[in-house]
């Protein structure tokens, strides 16, 4: 966590030198406009100082580049040779295309959780249920403090419906990274097709103390309306649905995701869950909240 806390800072950093430097240069530029006379025969310092501003600028794109390079070039090392291009193909749902390669990444002996993870994916996608459960205990048996390791486990679970044993699984993820919501999130979806909606609540009342990423934003704020509203706490309904508006776009990524997981079971949990959220967002837009 302190080593991404800081890649994070430095590549703030970055960034606001990178625009520093743009508006030194364009202010600059401004300034020799403006105010050197035009018959000033010598090198003026507001040049100077727009190509100083510009080197900055283009100092830090050259970093970026760079920075880019060392980690898909560590990526490629830690991961695999086919860990790029099989991510890839996940994300476009073509799952039996990626399993060779993240296939050949093990047997490069790169099995990282990370490998492990989308190789779970792939296999459950696919319907190979016997090997995503394999390959998901075997993320948990080498990665035992990772909560990486976990969610692929759960995610195992959850394509068989073994919602008990996911939330179980997820738990215990939450427990090792207390402070990521997505992983609370996750564990609140998982525990209501569980069949327990209080512990469900009380899982995405912990994801909404953090900033979350669009898709789990939807869902989560739209049970938490849910429940603010059956319990009576309109200023709360009114905020959560506030909030689940405004993430409204993430419900895209898991509309994507529907035809993958066409016949089964979890896949029709998800289908009429975002069915409900979409009638919410359109009572909303329609101004009928209540």
């Amino acid at each position: 966590m302190e080593r991404r806390r800081r890649w994070v800072i430095a590549i703030y950093i970055t960034v606001v030198l990178a625009v520093l430097g743009i508006v030194v240069f364009i202010g600059a530029l401004v300034a020799q406009y403006f105010i050197v006379p035009s018959e000033y025969a010598g090198t003026s310092p507001f040049v100077l100082l727009a190509l100083g501003g510009l080197c900055l600028a283009a100092l830090m794109f050259v970093f970026w580049f760079t920075l880019i390079g060392v980690l898909l070039a560590r990526q490629t090392r830690a991961q695999g040779s086919g860990y790029g291009d099989a991510y890839r193909l996940i994300e476009a749902f073509r799952f039996k295309e990626a399993i060779p390669l993240l296939e050949r990444s093990i047997h490069e002996g790169k099995e990282t959780s990370e490998v492990l993870m989308l190789l779970t994916s792939a296999y459950a996608y696919t319907g190979q249920l016997a090997k995503a459960q394999q390959t998901a205990d075997r993320a948990v048996q080498l990665f035992p403090s990772e909560p990486a390791a976990y969610i692929t486990l759960a995610n195992g679970y959850r394509m068989q419906a073994a919602y008990d044993g996911a939330a179980q699984t997820l738990l215990q993820a939450a427990q090792l990274d207390p402070d990521q919501p997505v992983i609370w999130a996750e564990l609140g979806f998982t525990q209501r097709f569980a069949g327990d909606p209080g512990a469900a609540i009380q899982s995405f009342e912990r994801a909404a103390q953090h900033a979350m990423p669009a898709p789990y934003g939807v869902r989560v704020y739209y049970h938490l309306s849910n429940a603010y509203q059956a319990a009576g706490d309109s200023k709360k309904a009114v905020r959560a649905a506030a909030k689940m508006m405004s993430a409204r776009d993430g419900l895209g990524t898991w509309k994507a995701g529907l035809g993958a997981l066409e016949g089964t079971a979890y896949g029709q949990e998800l289908r009429r869950e975002i069915g409900a959220i979409e009638q919410a967002i359109a009572d909303a837009d329609a101004g009928n909240l209540g």
